[in-house]
């Protein structure tokens, strides 16, 4: 996470693990698996986040994953427990792929209430009226899965991404981030030119799947330093626009 900050990334999603990651292609499933293994859940994500913060770690922190270990860290802990933790663990804000917005309001406004955001996904076959009850609750950013299927995919059209934005913004105020796809620095310039944000996950994984303990954070580092010359390279963004990798 460091390695990242370092390398340029404005905002950090760490995955929470999960047995059943319906969103996930098979590369962050097995991440999980072998985190499941051993023994990171919840509770232990939380924990590298403390840990990100105090050894000086700045970088916004958005965990993502799935409502079941939520609801379970609450029925452990107690009602509530979940936004009091990550709020004190340093954690800016959450974004679960199984809570739709019109069964998280209560959930939306507790993680208000404690400084937190609630991040929502938006697809290419989302309706008009699911992009107006999104834009509703959602504060933060949205993300914007790019394609029809998994997390890893590799058909990105950054054609039909750009077509898709506009549509977007017409019902969401808060930026939008795109992902599932993005793979490179031809990629991330290609979407980062029409979104405020571009989200890169599965290959991050592969990447650092390929490398020892210790070569992990410098190989981290310069991905995401590649990452960040490209969008850096793109003309100065509109307003509002934060051309910012995620």
């Amino acid at each position: 996470m460091l390695a990242l900050a370092e390398g340029g990334a404005d905002i950090i999603e760490l995955g929470v693990p999960f047995s059943d990651p319906m969103a996930d292609g098979p590369v962050i499933q097995k991440a999980g698996e072998r985190a499941l293994a051993r023994g990171v859940g919840l509770a232990q994500v939380l924990a590298m986040v403390r840990e990100f913060r105090q050894r000086g770690g700045a970088t916004p922190v958005v965990l993502m994953g799935y409502a079941n270990p939520i609801e379970r860290y609450d029925q452990r802990a107690g009602a509530g427990a979940f936004v009091r933790d990550a709020a004190a663990a340093g954690v800016d804000g959450v974004l679960v792929v199984d809570y739709p917005p019109e069964e998280c309001e209560a959930f939306a406004a507790q993680l208000k209430s404690a400084g937190l955001d609630l991040i929502f996904l938006l697809a290419p076959t989302s309706t008009d009226e699911r992009m107006q009850q999104v834009g509703r609750i959602a504060t933060g950013y949205v993300y914007y899965v790019s394609l029809k299927g998994v997390t890893g995919a590799g058909h990105l059209d950054a054609g039909a991404v750009a077509e898709m934005i506009p549509r977007i913004r017409r019902h969401v105020k808060v930026p939008v981030g795109v992902g599932f796809g993005i793979r490179d620095a031809a990629s991330a310039k290609a979407v980062g030119a029409v979104a405020d944000a571009v989200v890169i996950g599965t290959r991050l994984i592969q990447i650092l799947e390929g490398e020892s303990r210790d070569n992990a954070p410098p190989a981290a580092r310069a991905f995401m330093a590649e990452i960040r010359a490209a969008l850096d390279s793109l003309a100065p963004p509109l307003p509002n626009s934060a051309r910012s990798p995620r």
